[in-house]
């Protein structure tokens, strides 16, 4: 109780501490949503990496950044009358209490499958749509796009029984695409070329993967590994495109190894 007292206060001294940035900073003061979005957006790819990293203080100082702006986009709410902080903590805690009915009423589940489809189930009343995919932004980045699709119709039956089952379908796209790539019709490639896609990022959701993560782990990783080529051509003085691939495959192996 102590502690969630602390919590509360600490709450409190930003909020205060936002109300007097709008009123006194100029910078804080010109600020509007649509102004904020793209730094919102930027500080929560922030908080993505962090999270990857595995640094867990990075984790609090970008969190802090994302609370910031929640709480900003709250007070210029206040100013229209539209919403404050306290509507907007309300709003999320009650659709939390609606979508969990086996906590707060009397709905069984058995399992996390189950709570994933009343989630659906009760978010289509909510919306009074028929599509479960209205939820689904726009602007979501292709990839994780796929998965929310994926995962969304899932909730509501439409799904695979089995891995291996989506595993044949990524090894049916393939050689779709590979029928296309022979013919040389750049268009057809494409859309194969997206089947494929499609298709592995459903088999990521089969093996519990995120495939966003796991594709990000492998950035860092190429950049490591490809940073430390650079490293090493600069140690034997011969540029990057001075050297032949089997040089350059040397080092490569020995980065897998750092």
């Amino acid at each position: 109780m102590k502690r969630r007292q602390e919590q509360l206060q600490a709450f409190d001294r930003l909020l205060t501490i936002m109300d007097e940035l709008r009123e006194q900073c100029p910078w804080d003061k010109k600020q509007t949503m649509e102004s904020l979005r793209h730094l919102t957006i930027e500080e929560v790819y922030e908080l993505g990496d962090a999270i990857l990293d595995k640094d867990l203080d990075e984790v609090k100082k970008e969190l802090g950044d994302v609370l910031l702006h929640i709480v900003f986009y709250a007070r210029i709410g206040s100013e229209s009358n539209h919403f404050d902080i306290a509507d907007v903590c309300h709003s999320i805690c009650d659709k939390l209490v609606e979508r969990h009915p086996h906590i707060y009423a009397d709905v069984k589940v058995e399992n996390e499958d189950d709570v994933k489809r009343n989630w659906e189930q009760i978010k289509l009343k909510e919306k009074g749509t028929s599509s479960v995919l209205q939820g689904v932004p726009k602007s979501l980045p292709a990839m994780v796009k796929a998965n929310r699709i994926q995962d969304k119709v899932a909730g509501v039956g439409f799904d695979w029984e089995h891995p291996e089952q989506v595993y044949e379908k990524v090894e049916e796209e393939l050689a779709e695409l590979k029928v296309e790539v022979d013919k040389g019709d750049v268009d057809k490639m494409e859309s194969e070329l997206g089947d494929v896609l499609f298709s592995i990022i459903n088999y990521a959701r089969f093996l519990k993967i995120n495939p966003e993560n796991a594709l990000e782990r492998t950035n860092k990783k190429f950049i490591q590994r490809f940073q430390y080529l650079e490293a090493k051509s600069q140690e034997i003085n011969v540029p990057l495109s001075e050297m032949t691939l089997d040089e350059m495959d040397v080092f490569w192996e020995e980065a897998k190894k750092v």
